[in-house]
């Protein structure tokens, strides 16, 4: 009954396995597994000491079509292509990835940047190489060492480079950057179109210099600057002239017929005519007469005192009476005018305007003729400017036409100019979204190097111990004894070392 109780007892510790059971091998492998763990420990961390930290440069490659490059024409209108909309296939990225590893894109990376002068620590047990073996060596290495992935259902190309120098890490995938998007341009892009236009834009530069210098010339040499606007103000001048012209002619006819009447009224108008006339009675006479009508009267009386009538003396008295008498009777019937004469006005008129008349015929026939002699000159002025007219349109249509051309393949240089400057960052379909940085961290730092050496020196340890313990034909546990020998164990004693 105590054996069955045992027994029992055995299977069941057996079955349900303890913590302490499954950590036995570990206390009975003890020594193992601490000389284990320590010597593994050393060693990661003695070759993460010794050997130089690595440093990796990344950068990441987009593989879109964001910008369209358009068809490459003389037109003035831009052509696009029809092909922008469709979506980058899978194909296309591995395509960029080969590109990347291609051998004349790495050749160009490795002599740009000296990897073939970087000789590694076993160098020494080689045989001296060729520049060209060190170059096919560095590529081969650097095409192994180069990391290129694309990650699932994205349009990324990573690309890394690892190297104990940040700097060389940062200098081989910058060359590499470069030397790809060059090699892509070369690949996608039309060869020379942006030296074709820049050979037409300097042709027709030159064109256009030379017109405007046939310009300048022509001006010089025919003295005229716009012959279209001295032309067009010419007739207006000659018009003008003309007019002047018709009204001195009138002027002229009407001056002639104006003198003619002027000579004719002159003819029938009297040079001088009467202004003042005034008549008067003989006063002075008629007074005179009167004294000696007086004198001879008081003679008479006097002579009368004396002597008789017919008396001689008396009668001369009377009869010098008589006479004065007869005098007076006479001065009385007697009147004296006095008459003022003038310059006739109209005679005065007539004649100053005759004068002032000949005088402005004579102005108006010179004035008349020198507007024929003007506008003949004019006229003849007017179509040597129509043929100067004619040929600096001739040269300004030349102008134009290089000036155009000009513009238009000047549009077209720059706009290639503009593709390949795009090009180095973004071409069709290829950008460096990422570019590469110069690594700060190194890849493993220490404290990873100790946790790697801890959880490296730990697993080894452990996985030591459990297999000399599995291999170790010893009984380890009561269990043991009675699943191997079917015999009950009353009591178990460790074993001891000596």
């Amino acid at each position: 009954m105590k054996d069955m109780n045992y027994k029992n007892l055995a299977i069941n510790n057996s079955r349900d396995t303890s913590l302490r059971e499954l950590a036995g091998p570990l206390f009975r492998r003890k020594g193992l597994l601490i000389t284990t763990f320590l010597s593994i420990f050393a060693i990661v961390i003695l070759a993460g000491v010794v050997v130089p930290p690595s440093y990796k440069s990344q950068m990441a490659v987009l593989v879109n079509r964001e910008r369209v490059d358009p068809l490459v024409t003389t037109e003035g209108t831009t052509q696009m292509n029809s092909n922008a909309a469709n979506p980058v296939t899978v194909e296309e990225i591995n395509s960029e990835a080969e590109l990347i590893l291609s051998q004349d894109v790495l050749k160009k990376v490795v002599i740009e940047t000296g990897l073939n002068h970087r000789q590694s620590s076993l160098g020494w047990l080689f045989p001296k190489k060729s520049e060209d073996e060190k170059v096919e060596s560095a590529v081969k290495a650097l095409a192994k060492q180069l990391k290129i992935k694309n990650a699932t259902n994205s349009n990324m190309i990573d690309v890394s480079y690892s190297s104990s120098d940040p700097q060389l890490s940062y200098a081989v995938l910058n060359s590499l950057g470069k030397f790809y998007v060059d090699k892509h341009v070369e690949v996608h892009r039309p060869p020379g179109s942006f030296q074709f236009f820049a050979n037409e834009t300097q042709k027709y530069h030159d064109a256009l210099q030379n017109s405007e210098l046939n310009l300048k010339n022509f001006s010089r040499n025919e003295g005229v600057a716009a012959p279209d606007v001295e032309r067009t103000d010419l007739a207006v001048t000659i018009a003008a002239s003309i007019g002047q012209l018709h009204t001195a002619e009138q002027a002229v006819a009407a001056d002639e017929e104006r003198i003619r009447n002027d000579e004719a009224h002159i003819k029938q108008t009297p040079h001088r005519v009467s202004t003042q006339e005034a008549s008067s009675p003989a006063d002075k006479l008629l007074e005179e007469l009167g004294a000696s009508l007086l004198a001879a009267q008081t003679k008479r009386s006097q002579l009368a005192l004396k002597y008789e009538p017919s008396h001689p003396l008396v009668q001369e008295a009377d009869q010098e009476i008589d006479q004065t008498e007869a005098a007076i009777s006479e001065a009385e019937k007697t009147r004296y005018v006095t008459q003022d004469t003038d310059v006739d006005p109209t005679y005065e008129l007539l004649r100053e305007d005759l004068v002032k008349t000949g005088a402005d015929l004579a102005a108006q026939r010179a004035a008349a003729a020198a507007s024929k002699r003007s506008i003949e000159n004019m006229q003849t002025e007017m179509v040597k400017l129509d043929q100067k007219a004619l040929t600096q349109q001739d040269l300004l249509r030349e102008e134009k036409a290089n000036e155009d051309n000009y513009l238009l393949y000047l549009g077209k240089r720059e706009q290639e100019r503009t593709s390949d400057a795009l090009d180095s960052t973004r071409i069709a379909n290829v950008a460096i979204a990422v570019p590469p940085a110069i690594p700060v961290l190194p890849v493993y730092s220490i404290r990873m190097v100790i946790l790697v050496a801890f959880g490296l020196a730990t697993l080894m340890s452990i996985g030591l111990a459990y297999t000399f313990d599995y291999f170790d034909s010893s009984f380890h546990t009561p269990a043991q004894v009675i699943d191997m020998m079917g015999i009950p164990v009353v009591i178990a004693v460790s074993k001891k070392t000596a």
